[in-house]
């Protein structure tokens, strides 16, 4: 009886997750049953945070803090028992473009990235990869990239292993038109790694808009995508958790959605969470503003129906069953 409950209990698990039926979940699940041998599920613990806002690159004291914060997350994320941590974008700064600006702050122009204290950042960031080296923890986090002069910095995610080493590194590809006129470099191309069997894609600030970011993902078999925002503008755009929900649906996969968080707005809408592959959301932060992390454990999704047939009939497939020309002109009624 106790085995019978536990496998309903797993259909009703699966059926929530991926948005099938009851029945639908069941059938899958005898299906994969009756196999000698199913497919290994690779499992891995998730952990997505929200983090204050640091927007001043000159101030070292707000350096300083953003870096404790991320590394206090780490700890709470460890001992949770999570594998990896995602940060937002920006987690160590998210340089303001009116503190920038060499004519502000009262009007936009070019950033003068003088005025960032490279030193004191690079002296955080040492402390978070010793640290992800202890504790045994893949990190994912927000920064900007400094390149030589007279190029513009890139606006990235640092990927840091559970050894402390940086594995890649994601330049936002997609701007905003304050970012591409005044700030940054943009990015060219994605970038994926694997961690225990699953694989991560990454994206960053405004790219949740762009389908074809998250689309080409999917292309590239990835099983979750990392998204980091500054949370939009206004701060905290709702819309962004929405598109998060719908690319984790359109194609199939889980999102990680991390974002900064701005303590005293009011209103806040949207929060740091995990969506899964059907779109709903697993697992969310507090809608409080307060630096906090969310767990879930995320897998490859093996017994995924939907990716092989979207990829099926994206190929071709209904191209022999197409009437030729228009059928609303043949001279029947329409009804």
């Amino acid at each position: 009886m106790t085995e019978n409950g536990n496998f309903k209990r797993r259909v009703r698990a699966r059926a929530a997750k991926t948005g099938e039926s009851y029945t639908t979940a069941l059938m899958q699940m005898r299906r994969a049953f009756t196999k000698d041998e199913g497919p290994e599920i690779k499992r891995l613990r998730l952990a997505v945070a929200q983090t204050r806002c640091y927007d001043d690159p000159r101030d070292i004291a707000g350096l300083r803090e953003s870096g404790r914060e991320m590394r206090g997350l780490m700890r709470q994320a460890r001992e949770a028992g999570a594998r990896l941590l995602h940060f937002p974008e920006g987690a160590t700064c998210a340089p303001n473009k009116r503190i920038m600006s060499a004519i502000g702050p009262g009007e936009i122009g070019p950033s003068d990235w003088r005025r960032f204290e490279w030193a004191v950042l690079r002296e955080e960031l040492d402390q978070t990869r010793s640290l992800a080296r202890e504790l045994g923890l893949w990190v994912v986090f927000g920064s900007v990239h400094r390149l030589t002069e007279p190029h513009r910095p890139h606006n990235s995610l640092y990927v840091v292993s559970d050894r402390g080493a940086l594995v890649t590194r994601y330049d936002e590809r997609l701007l905003s038109n304050t970012k591409i006129s005044f700030m940054y470099t943009p990015g060219s191309i994605p970038v994926t790694f694997e961690i225990d069997g699953i694989r991560f894609g990454c994206s960053l600030g405004m790219e949740c808009h762009y389908p074809e970011i998250f689309s080409e993902y999917e292309r590239l078999d990835v099983h979750c995508v990392l998204f980091s925002t500054t949370g939009g503008s206004p701060p905290n755009e709702p819309s962004f958790g929405a598109e998060a929900q719908g690319h984790a649906a359109t194609n199939s996969y889980w999102v990680s959605f991390s974002m900064l968080t701005y303590p005293g707005l009011e209103g806040q809408p949207a929060s740091s969470g995990i969506v899964a592959p059907g779109g709903r959301w697993m697992a969310q932060c507090p809608a409080d503003g307060v630096p906090a992390i969310s767990l879930a454990d995320i897998d490859d999704n093996p017994d995924d129906l939907s990716r092989p047939w979207r990829r099926k009939a994206r190929s071709g497939l209904y191209d022999p069953h197409r009437v030729e020309g228009d059928p609303r002109s043949d001279g029947r009624d329409m009804f």
